[in-house]
């Protein structure tokens, strides 16, 4: 469970520093759109 958490951590400490780098809504908009899509498919499938 620990690694789950820390893998997760970083994964949020990534796309914080991509959307700091990036600094626009749309785009960032459709990453986490597209993201979230990515990880229900393969979470669920």
């Amino acid at each position: 469970m620990k690694r789950l958490i820390g893998y997760t951590l970083f994964c949020i400490g990534i796309g914080i520093l991509i959307m700091w780098i990036i600094s626009s809504a749309v785009i960032g908009f459709l990453l986490i759109c597209l993201c979230m899509i990515l990880g229900y498919i393969l979470f669920c499938c």
